[in-house]
């Protein structure tokens, strides 16, 4: 941890930090409503530490306790954690380490470490902040849950303190700064909207993953996106300066050398 600390700035930590304590805040939720909901103290328990994915985990709970399937509820949790698949893709060699340290790298991707690896400029600050906050969401979530779950006990309307808003209120904060690059709006604004429009019509998880997909349509082809005759931020390269022709020798008119 003090390799983390030395690597990484300290408005990066700052960051690192508060992602984890909004994780913890949405992990007490969880765990309430899975109580709540019917399921056993160490539910929420064991699927905090050894399925790590919030969204999926959410998911399970919903469907089991609507009495659906237990069979259908973990396939619906695959499903919406195929978003780790170009997560993996996007995260430059090394990053989650080798050998048995790639195991656990591997188990504690999730959506703010991979953000807060690419976010960063090279290998080393990547390794540093993708752990750091893969770490610290590993201890938060089960955290999180665990205390949600002894709160969901005896507080049976859980939804009355309105804890699932914490993590996307804190996620707002965060990349309002990056939004000052047309870029990066016009990506935050497409993915929005795709999510917000799709949400009715579509399972848990799967509105994030089409607006992921347009979103990296938009970023990977921008030339594709720009309307004939639009400026861009680039400043035009002025063209290097034409040579003089070279001088020849020839005699004036009417004179022989």
């Amino acid at each position: 941890m003090s390799s983390i600390r030395r690597t990484l700035e300290r408005g990066v930590l700052r960051d690192v930090a508060l992602t984890c304590l909004a994780v913890f805040f949405i992990g007490l939720s969880y765990g309430a409503v899975a109580v709540a909901s019917g399921f056993p103290f160490w539910v929420p328990a064991a699927q905090s530490v050894f399925v790590l994915a919030g969204a999926s985990e959410f998911l399970f709970i919903g469907i089991v306790a609507a009495a659906g399937s237990p069979v259908a509820a973990a396939l619906a949790g695959l499903l919406v954690n195929a978003r780790h698949l170009p997560y993996g893709l996007a995260l430059p060699p090394g990053v989650t380490g080798r050998g048995w340290r790639r195991l656990v790298g591997t188990h504690v991707m999730n959506d703010e470490s991979v953000v807060f690896a690419l976010a960063q400029d090279d290998l080393p600050r990547q390794r540093a902040a993708y752990w750091a906050c893969g770490l610290g969401v590993l201890i938060c979530w089960p955290g999180g849950a665990v205390l949600g779950a002894l709160i969901g006990s005896a507080v049976h309307d859980t939804n009355s303190f309105g804890l699932d808003a914490m993590f996307p209120a804190v996620i707002l904060a965060l990349i309002v700064p990056d939004l000052r690059d047309r870029m990066t709006l016009r990506a935050a604004v497409a993915g929005a909207a795709i999510a917000l429009v799709v949400t009715p019509f579509l399972p848990a998880g799967l509105p994030v993953l089409l607006a992921l997909a347009a979103v990296l349509l938009l970023v990977l082809a921008p030339d594709a996106t720009r309307e004939p005759g639009q400026e861009t931020d680039e400043q035009p390269v002025p063209a290097p300066p034409r040579a003089a022709p070279p001088a020849t020798a020839t005699a004036p008119p009417g004179r022989s050398r």
